[in-house]
């Protein structure tokens, strides 16, 4: 049997045993209907499976989740659209379209139409590895420390690479890069009175939540989870008790929302119609080492004891919303939609491979990239990203338990592609994509599932290798994301609202479905968001509006 078709078999029975143990069931009839919605609360729980959210309701772990799934659709079979990292996750959730529309591959990519960000009149080679990550703000500059929450309270000049658009040689922001409008941009667009807010975990690079406008959002809270804690003296991803620290401010940012200020809950502002955050804690305790804790402990996604209280830690918040909306008599009128952007290979240590960085060596050996690793920001005079130097028109190769190739030059794909083809075992110098859930994606594939390399932006080749394979030898972590693996792209969903049957939806659907029906729910018309247009996005089934 398929292997994701067992999982979701699997989940689909977990998750409707426990929604059966809360007096839920599996209607999906029109009575199933949001009406009156007036505010969309988006919690995204990046590393959450929904096998931790069927694991958790019938456990009775996460009860505050369980509640909500008592007035909500669970999807057991819900699927990040091809990638799985945070940037394209992301992406799915707020524009309704997959990185060959939205055009966001990975915080760290590479566009051949680009110019680096010291070639202020486009004169130079074209082709820059752009890194939209913590070192986007200007506390990076120059490779500097990362001292503040706001990461210095404005962009680094040295992270924004150049375009030529209309002639003119002009800097591209984050929000430039994407290549789509956001939910945030069309309520704010069709509702006069709308408010929008957002909070994650880089103070810069996630400007693009405010879309191609550069306005999509009224309250981007501005907080980076990378800088250092003063009280620690570590960065706020060191162990996931210290994530919550991080995540405790986006808990508070919300309830201050909530209450009809802004995220600081300075200014009295209004409730934002569409808001929401994202949790990193249980996708630190889920990288964490299994000889620490971290990780699950069998194929069943047991948790183990980081991940369980990770899970217990995001619960407890969401019900701590949940009571501020009700509080202030706004539940009955909020659609809560708890998801994630990505999930975490592997969830079984057992499957775990950790063969260094075999795919960036072979490419290197073979002539498709710099011998000695100088491409891109791999060779930036400080060792660190966006610190103003870095190499343009090298190419770039992107992996953590996914390949992501950009050739030095794009002649050579048919020849990259056969060394890979060549080299697939998991040897001192092989790719560990020799199972039958690895791929390598090329050519015309790839351009349609991901858009035409020669446009710039999408990458030559996508390698995925077997699954729990990550193409690294650190010690720190022993889980990944940014794939097309099980464990990576099968992730909860559930869409709560007040009145709704409790349901179990076996359907299978895409994370990209989310955002159409968050504007459908405000009586807003999907299609106004380009991608849901150009890709033919679907709102979620089982609702009606």
């Amino acid at each position: 049997m398929n292997v994701r078709l067992k999982a979701g078999i699997v989940a689909t029975l977990s998750a409707s045993l426990a929604l059966a143990a809360c007096g839920g069931s599996d209607d999906n009839s029109p009575t199933n209907a949001i009406a009156g919605a007036q505010h969309v609360l988006l919690v995204s729980i990046d590393g959450l499976h929904q096998q931790d959210l069927a694991n958790c309701v019938a456990a009775k772990t996460c009860p505050s989740i369980a509640a909500l799934a008592n007035n909500g659709v669970t999807y057991s079979n819900a699927f990040t659209p091809g990638l799985s990292d945070s940037f394209p996750g992301l992406a799915a959730l707020l524009t309704g379209g997959s990185p060959k529309s939205a055009g966001l591959f990975y915080d760290v990519s590479y566009d051949r139409t680009l110019y680096a960000p010291s070639d202020t009149q486009c004169t130079g080679s074209q082709g820059w590895n752009v890194v939209f990550d913590e070192t986007t703000g200007i506390d990076a500059m120059n490779g500097g420390d990362l001292t503040h929450l706001d990461g210095g309270g404005a962009f680094n000049p040295q992270a924004i690479p150049n375009a030529k658009v209309n002639g003119a040689c002009t800097p591209v922001y984050p929000h430039n890069y994407l290549k789509t409008n956001t939910v945030f941009e069309v309520v704010k667009q069709q509702m006069a009175t709308a408010r929008t807010a957002w909070a994650d975990k880089h103070a810069w690079g996630y400007d693009w939540v405010n879309g191609p406008s550069g306005k999509g959002v009224d309250d981007l809270a501005r907080t980076e989870i990378n800088s250092t804690d003063a009280a620690t003296g570590t960065d706020y991803t060191d162990v996931y008790t210290h994530t919550e620290t991080f995540d405790n401010i986006h808990v508070q940012a919300i309830i201050n929302q909530i209450d009809g200020n802004d995220s600081t809950g300075k200014a009295s502002v209004g409730v934002p119609t569409v808001f929401g955050t994202n949790f990193q804690t249980l996708s630190v305790a889920q990288k964490a080492p299994s000889a620490k804790g971290g990780g699950y402990t069998d194929a069943q996604f047991t948790p183990g004891p980081q991940v369980a209280a990770a899970i217990a830690y995001a619960d407890g918040a969401i019900g701590k919303m949940v009571a501020e909306l009700k509080a202030k008599n706004l539940f009955s009128s909020t659609v809560v939609i708890v998801t994630s952007k990505h999930g975490q290979s592997p969830s079984d240590h057992t499957k775990l491979v950790k063969n260094g960085d075999t795919l960036s060596a072979l490419l290197q050996a073979n002539n498709y990239l710099n011998a000695q690793g100088n491409f891109g920001q791999a060779a930036t005079k400080t060792g660190k990203l966006n610190d103003g130097t870095g190499l343009s028109g090298t190419g770039v190769v992107q992996d953590d338990d996914v390949g992501l190739i950009w050739l030095r030059d794009q002649s050579q794909a048919a020849s990259a592609v056969a060394t890979l083809q060549a080299n697939l075992a998991c040897s001192a110098t092989g790719i560990c994509a020799d199972g039958p859930q690895a791929s390598i994606l090329s050519g015309a594939a790839l351009a349609a599932k991901f858009g035409d390399p020669a446009q710039g932006r999408a990458p030559d080749i996508i390698v995925q290798p077997n699954p729990g394979v990550i193409y690294t030898s650190s010690k720190s972590k022993d889980a990944e994301h940014g794939g097309n693996a099980p464990d990576d792209s099968h992730l909860g969903l559930l869409v709560a609202f007040p009145g709704l049957q409790a349901a179990t939806n076996a359907t299978t659907v895409s994370t990209t479905q989310v955002a159409p029906t968050i504007l459908k729910s405000l009586k807003l018309d999907p299609a106004l968001l380009q991608s849901v247009a150009a890709e033919g996005t679907q709102v979620l089934p089982g609702l009606e509006f």
